[in-house]
């Protein structure tokens, strides 16, 4: 093997090893060593990604075999890694947000029983993305999207003693389980159809099956229409897409360094970048393209809606990653796959950032995370406190930070295209940027601005999860005042809030309207032209910004700040009023829609009822019953009729072999 492929296998094997060595080994060689040895690793794998990211900008592309698993007739199921443009920007992604999430896990988890077992978790969990991004055929990249699932549920759970927390990581693992049935049979569609689960051999072939039907009894749908269908329900259930984003508010049960982790660079983007990847076969289907922005825009308004009357510090983040999800999720939608990854870079950025902060505000409150027990921290955490404004600038699209480059390009692409449904998605994410602006800088003043509610002895956090492993109550003592966390948390947020200010602006122009992504994202201008006229209309990030200044999205943030400071610092007392006045609405966003009644009634209940009754009639009265007992039975019948039979009498014996040749010769003679 070459120098570079050496590098290709070193980029996902370095957090594997530092997993096994932390998971395996963590008790015998102590707490510093298993938290070195996996930060050493991972920076390995970020240091190993930047040079290969130096060798594919100098035009060296790698696509091929590194190890040969079996071989079904003539399909052959490998290992490869495909290395281009996209792959190395997810991989840079990755392992730095990964880097900045295991150096903070040092401060956060100081005090925790399972310190070395949450480093082998998330070490085994950057493995598992790896593999997945840097696949090049379908089974790596179903091996990959499963080992993120399972991961992701150990680290949901990692405080198993709590029934919320075991709750949570079922939850999540059942809803994935519902969107990687949809992905697997997509994979089996293009098995079936292409007889190759290699990228590239598909990617070739898929304009021969351009008009083909698909092979589904009882239905006429185009095959890469199917295809492309099947493949986003995974996506909607790895990238939590309404209906199936239920589980992520729910993660929020898990440590705070997995929580940026899950929700900034990872798993979560995981159906972001499938969907880009797959971009030859969504290009051949409007139908499909149709469905995706349309669920993104239904996911990118009313998931954040519900940020709004949250009271959990890491659930208003949460829901702001559903929305932001959703955004990505219309761009791909309207073919804007290079803008859906541009904003996955940017969002991995200052949403590692809002939690990571968050995860220091929680450290300095003694976990308390209701946000309405905080306030006027501005002066205890500076650091912290002007980290989490500029992830917060980020986040509602201000002007020059990076944020603002993705989402306007985004919202750009959705009026620039024709597609059905795309009316409704410009309208979603428009509204959507008011929204977004005013529940994070509601989060924002009442964190970190106005009236001191800490210390006041009150323990009682009205819904919001505490984030540590025990049951004890938390919170400052009365006259306690809370204090900036230790450089191990407070330097994470910095470096993660550099990119979060100048990305955007260094690298729209090459990624988005340059020739970046030639090599690994495909759109046909011809039926899909929203980039191809962005690219007409844009002259260079500051002439963009300039323009953004004057552009209905700004105005639509800075109406959101604002109705967020008279709110929430000037006149208090407006949004208990509204909530009482339209406590209809208050009600129906508490209850998350229903969604979670709805499936715990529907799915949870009525899969107890179908397997009461598969029981009761099933198990007891079928099989119990009648096959088991009811042969017993027919034996013992035919038993006693055969044992009065058995007289042991020698005449008794004679006579039935009378009567048996006399029968026998009666037959013979009537049918002669």
């Amino acid at each position: 093997m070459s120098t570079m492929e050496n590098l290709y296998l070193l980029v996902p094997l370095a957090p594997l090893v530092g997993a096994i060595i932390a998971g395996l080994f963590g008790n015998i060689v102590g707490r510093t060593f298993s938290h070195c040895i996996t930060i050493l690793l991972v920076a390995v794998s970020f240091v190993a990604s930047v040079f290969i990211y130096q060798d594919v900008m100098a035009g060296n592309t790698f696509n091929g075999t590194v190890y040969q698993w079996l071989n079904l007739g003539d399909t052959r199921l490998e290992v490869g890694f495909l290395i281009d443009h996209l792959t190395v920007l997810m991989m840079l992604v990755v392992t730095f947000v990964s880097l900045m999430v295991h150096i903070y896990t040092i401060g956060y988890m100081a005090d925790d029983a399972g310190y070395q077992r949450f480093f082998s978790y998330i070490s085994l969990f950057t493995f598992s993305m790896l593999m997945l991004v840097m696949s090049n055929n379908f089974l790596q990249l179903f091996f990959g999207w499963e080992a993120v699932g399972l991961v992701s549920y150990l680290l949901i759970g990692f405080w198993y003693t709590r029934p919320t927390a075991i709750y949570a990581n079922l939850k999540a693992f059942l809803v994935n389980r519902v969107g990687d049935f949809g992905f697997l049979l997509g994979i089996g569609l293009i098995l079936m159809v292409f007889g190759t689960l290699d990228y590239a051999e598909v990617f070739a072939n898929v304009s021969k099956y351009a008009s083909d039907v698909a092979p589904i009894p009882g239905v006429s749908w185009n095959v890469i229409t199917a295809i492309c269908i099947l493949l986003f329900i995974g996506a909607m259930g790895k990238s939590a897409q309404f209906p199936l984003h239920v589980w992520l508010p729910d993660s929020m049960e898990g440590p705070t360094p997995i929580s940026a982790l899950i929700h900034a660079a990872t798993m979560v983007t995981a159906g972001i970048f499938m969907v880009a990847r797959m971009s030859p076969l969504f290009e051949l289907s409007d139908t499909a393209l149709s469905f995706v922005m349309v669920t993104g825009a239904i996911t990118a308004l009313f998931m954040g809606f519900l940020g709004i009357i949250q009271n959990d510090i890491k659930r208003v983040v949460a829901y702001s990653t559903l929305s932001q999800l959703g955004y990505m999720t219309v761009a791909l939608g309207a073919s804007a796959y290079s803008v859906a990854i541009f904003h996955l870079m940017t969002h991995a950025f200052f949403k590692a950032l809002l939690f990571l902060a968050a995860g220091s505000v929680i450290i300095a409150m003694h976990h308390v995370q209701d946000i309405r027990h905080m306030g006027g921290l501005r002066k205890y955490m500076p650091i912290t406190w002007i980290t989490f404004l500029i992830g917060s600038l980020a986040l509602i699209g201000t002007p020059f930070l990076s944020g603002f480059y993705s989402k306007d390009s985004i919202i750009e692409a959705v009026a620039l295209s024709h597609l059905p449904g795309s009316g409704f998605a410009y309208f979603a994410v428009l509204a959507g940027v008011f929204v977004t602006a005013f529940y994070s800088f509601r989060l924002y003043f009442l964190v970190f601005h106005g009236k001191e509610h800490f210390g006041q002895a009150h323990h009682d956090s009205h819904g919001a999860t505490n984030d540590s492993h025990d049951d004890h109550h938390h919170g400052l003592a009365p006259g306690q005042k809370p204090h900036e966390t230790p450089w191990v948390v407070w330097l994470p947020l910095v470096l993660l809030a550099i990119p979060s200010m100048i990305i955007g602006y260094l690298v729209i122009e090459p990624m988005l309207f340059g020739n970046y992504f030639s090599d690994s994202i495909f759109v046909d201008h011809e039926l899909h032209p929203s980039m191809a006229e962005m690219k007409h209309e844009f002259h260079g990030p500051l002439a963009m910004t300039l323009h953004g200044l004057t552009s209905l999205p700004f105005w639509l943030a800075l109406a959101g700040v604002a109705m967020a400071w008279v709110f929430y610092l000037k006149t208090p007392n407006i949004p208990e009023m509204i909530r009482q006045k339209f406590s209809w609405i208050y009600t129906l966003f508490d209850n998350k829609y229903y969604f979670d009644s709805f499936n715990d009634w529907f799915f949870a209940s009525g899969a107890r009822k179908v397997s009461g009754m598969l029981w009761k009639f099933g198990d007891i009265k079928l099989i119990d019953g009648l096959v088991v007992n009811g042969s017993a039975r027919m034996v013992g019948f035919f038993s006693s009729v055969l044992r009065h039979i058995q007289t042991g009498y020698i005449y008794h014996y004679a006579f039935a072999m009378i009567i048996g040749v006399f029968l026998l010769l009666t037959i013979h003679t009537w049918f002669e």
